[in-house]
């Protein structure tokens, strides 16, 4: 079973990693595709790559058809503010995202989904130091120290970005 917030495998098997491939539409990531990113770019393939660490992906192929094509692109990631600083796991994701920009020479946008927290977790408040709000802007401070190019990368809250009017209709 895998959720937002646990993953539980049924047996001391593990999670069967093939099974979620087949179940979420993703393929494993190829040799091929590895090789073509590598020739494309000029760099070696990230280490999580080769580690296989990240081992599956969905659309690849159109992401270096397009670049192959001198085509525009961009990479969207985000953050779910659940805690003031960032963890290991967290932070696996954007050690990654950082090296597609850098090797793509692509914009970037992070979306902070500060409400999202709110609503779905109800230990969590909107507003306060220990609010979804606050967590969001101290987890900005830490995703902006992996380097990410400061002119090619957009970084929003949820709520700052709809302004006053969310904030409050979110508590309703």
């Amino acid at each position: 079973m895998i959720s937002p917030f646990e993953i539980i495998a049924k047996d001391d098997k593990g999670v069967d990693y093939d099974k979620l491939i087949d179940k979420y539409g993703c393929f494993h990531i190829t040799q091929e595709q590895i090789d073509r990113v590598e020739r494309l770019t000029g760099k070696k393939a990230h280490r999580f790559i080769r580690r296989g660490i990240f081992f599956c992906q969905r659309d690849f192929n159109e992401i270096l058809n397009a670049y192959e094509q001198k085509k525009a692109f961009f990479l969207y990631t985000g953050r779910g503010p659940s805690a003031d600083a960032l963890h290991m796991g967290h932070c696996v994701p954007f050690i990654f995202t950082q090296w597609l920009q850098e090797a793509f020479d692509v914009p970037l946008v992070i979306q902070i989904t500060d409400d999202e927290k709110y609503l779905y977790k109800q230990e969590i408040e909107l507003d306060g130091p220990k609010g979804s709000y606050q967590m969001g802007k101290d987890n900005i401070r830490d995703i902006l120290s992996f380097g990410f190019d400061p002119n090619k990368t957009f970084i929003f809250s949820n709520v700052d970005y709809i302004k006053e009017l969310y904030p409050n209709v979110i508590k309703f």
